[in-house]
């Protein structure tokens, strides 16, 4: 791959973000040194922060004519993204998403127009690594890095390189984005899920690559991680409502949490109801136990916790989603 490849095309890279003051400055110096030899700017859609991230990202775009500032009314990361390619997606050919809660490598978006470039693919996904800090961090992260959190899903685990359904959404050719409206913004969660069903079903191509990845920094505490699922499961569920799919054989075994977690209750009439639950929650105890024991892995246990957390709160969300009359309805 040469330099020329790189510069015949130009890239948007696009950062959704909401009260990031503490990782936006970090990030777009991160990005900065690839700008010029990739012919790209980067874009920061706030959502409104109230956190100093609005003052800090004003003041990198007065520094750098590269940086573009771009207010999001929404606030959901769908809107941003939508929002960045309606403004300024005509003069780039690349839209390159980036989490602001995560790090990436120097040469992450160069690998990421080098593959686009190399497959002919309309989409590049990579696999997230999910590193912590603090204890429950770690063990939340040990947990989504693991089978028990993640279900095997090749974006969390990685894979080599190969044509996908669906990964952690990197880079999309933005002609190809367009082509299928974008984000559906009536999903807060599982946005990507649900525009790589429409982005395949339309005949566009999806590239995982092995040659790059990012890391993502999980939840630090109990209640923001149950949130999080919670919200997970009901966007998994407006996805099926929406396109009909039936949920892979990793996502219908957590579906099962919540409703044996309530029918536990009926113990008080017959001691059966219990067992259910109680199966649930050995086995996860029990992989926890051999991360401590098999894996030397001292989290093991908090990360058994963890994915019980994840488990109960994605299934719960998805019934919460399944289940509500107003949303049996969801306009294709």
């Amino acid at each position: 791959m040469n330099t020329t490849d790189l510069t015949s095309t130009r890239s948007l890279i696009v950062i959704p973000c909401l009260n990031e003051a503490d990782h936006i400055e970090a990030l777009v110096a991160k990005l900065r040194p690839s700008l010029a030899p990739l012919n790209a700017v980067i874009l920061i859609a706030d959502g409104g922060s109230t956190d100093g991230t609005r003052a800090i990202a004003a003041r990198l775009a007065q520094d750098d004519p590269a940086v573009l500032v771009l207010d999001n009314p929404r606030r959901i990361q769908s809107a941003a993204i939508n929002l960045a390619v309606a403004e300024y997606g005509a003069a780039f050919d690349f839209l390159i998403r980036i989490d602001a809660h995560g790090t990436y490598p120097d040469d992450y978006c160069q690998k990421l127009i080098e593959e686009v470039i190399a497959t002919g693919a309309d989409s590049v996904v990579v696999a997230m690594e999910t590193v912590g800090f603090t204890p429950f961090q770690k063990a939340t992260a040990y947990a989504q890095n693991s089978k028990l959190g993640n279900g095997g899903a090749k974006h969390r685990l990685g894979a080599i390189s190969h044509w996908a359904d669906h990964g952690h959404h990197a880079l999309m050719r933005i002609a190809a984005f367009q082509a299928i409206g974008g984000y559906d913004e009536s999903f807060s969660h599982n946005e990507d899920a649900e525009f790589d069903y429409r982005f395949r079903k339309a005949g566009y191509r999806i590239w995982m690559t092995d040659r790059t990845s990012m890391v993502y920094y999980p939840r630090a505490k109990v209640g923001p991680l149950f949130r999080q699922y919670f919200s997970y499961g009901r966007g998994r569920a407006r996805n099926v409502l929406k396109h009909r799919v039936v949920p892979s054989l990793r996502q219908l075994l957590p579906l099962a949490v919540a409703p044996v977690a309530i029918g536990a209750l009926l113990a008080v009439i017959n001691w059966v109801a219990v067992v259910p639950v109680v199966l649930w929650a050995a086995a996860c105890i029990g992989y926890g136990a051999w991360m401590a024991l098999g894996q030397k892995n001292p989290y093991g246990p908090l990360a058994a916790i963890s994915a019980m957390v994840m488990h109960f709160a994605w299934s719960a969300g998805f019934w919460r989603e399944l289940l509500d009359l107003r949303n049996r309805r969801v306009a294709p």
